[in-house]
């Protein structure tokens, strides 16, 4: 048996606050009743206990086990065993109860279904709008449909106010980080996606190998593909299963990755904690501020 490697010690900027407080612990039971999964409980996301104890959760869809095993993520992989045509409605309560002006949504993938479970999809963000009565917008952070464009245009005929769509690595890392993704795919997603006059986000993780600038050349991809917003922050490994952390990017680093950005796109958000839904009503504020 191989030795396990000994994970890197975390450096100070990436302490994070325990989960607390009245306002995380509604957010769970509201979760809970609901019988809900948020990417931030499936994935490990840092920043769980902030977003909660400030009344926001990404909710993931279609279940929580995914088709894919992207060496990152710590959503379980495996068959799923069932379409719980039930959950928009159940997403759109649970919004409603939580007071939402901005909801983000995600899924796992789901590549066993014809359309990837895109008309799941399109009846949630139906369902939140009808409960909330419009007022509250909805952010998706979807997957690639493995290139299926009419399953795509099924999410894109609801307009969503932000097409998320994560690049995640650098084309060379794609084999071990997502395997079963596509570098030139997901940048003709992201494309399609603004030429359908939607509002377009990207998001990719540091710290599993690349260079300096293998990132700046993925900017200038997803400057290509007429991304709006891109969002940059550490990868952190889940468990020792997962890949491990080839190194922790300093702060300013990532600030060189802002300054690289700022001119391409709309905003860029870069730091060791920001994640493709953290703090996700507020930078589309600050985008359109900027705008």
């Amino acid at each position: 048996m191989q030795p396990v490697e000994k994970p890197l010690p975390k450096p100070d900027w990436l302490k994070v606050k325990l989960p607390t407080g009245a306002a995380y612990q509604k957010v769970k039971e509201i979760i809970d009743t609901h019988d809900l999964h948020t990417v931030c409980e499936s994935a490990a996301c840092p920043n769980r206990g902030e977003c909660w104890s400030s009344s926001t959760a990404t909710f993931m869809i279609l279940g929580n086990v995914c088709t894919r095993s992207c060496g990152f993520c710590n959503v379980i992989t495996g068959k799923p065993t069932e379409l719980d045509l039930e959950e928009p409605w159940r997403v759109a309560d649970a919004v409603q109860r939580m007071g939402l002006k901005y909801a983000v949504i995600t899924s796992v993938n789901r590549d066993e279904l014809k359309d990837g479970g895109a008309n799941v999809w399109a009846k949630t963000i139906q369902e939140v709008r009808r409960s909330t009565e419009g007022k509250c917008q909805v952010e998706v952070l979807i997957p690639d449909f493995m290139g299926n464009w009419d399953n795509l245009d099924i999410v894109l005929a609801e307009k969503p106010d932000v097409l998320n769509h994560n690049i995640e690595t650098v084309p060379r890392l794609y084999l071990p980080v997502r395997p079963q993704g596509n570098y030139k795919r997901s940048l003709e997603l992201l494309l399609r996606a603004k030429e359908a006059g939607m509002t377009t986000k990207s998001g990719l993780m540091v710290g599993l190998g690349e260079s300096l600038e293998e990132v700046f050349a993925v900017l200038d991809d997803l400057q290509k593909s007429r991304v709006d917003i891109v969002t940059i922050g550490q990868y952190m490994q889940p468990t020792p299963n997962h890949l491990p952390v080839a190194r922790y990017v300093h702060p300013d680093e990532f600030k060189s990755f802002e300054d690289y950005g700022r001119d391409k796109f709309a905003a860029v958000f870069s730091g060791p904690l920001v994640r493709s839904s953290y703090h996700a009503g507020e930078v589309l504020e600050r985008t359109i501020r900027q705008a």
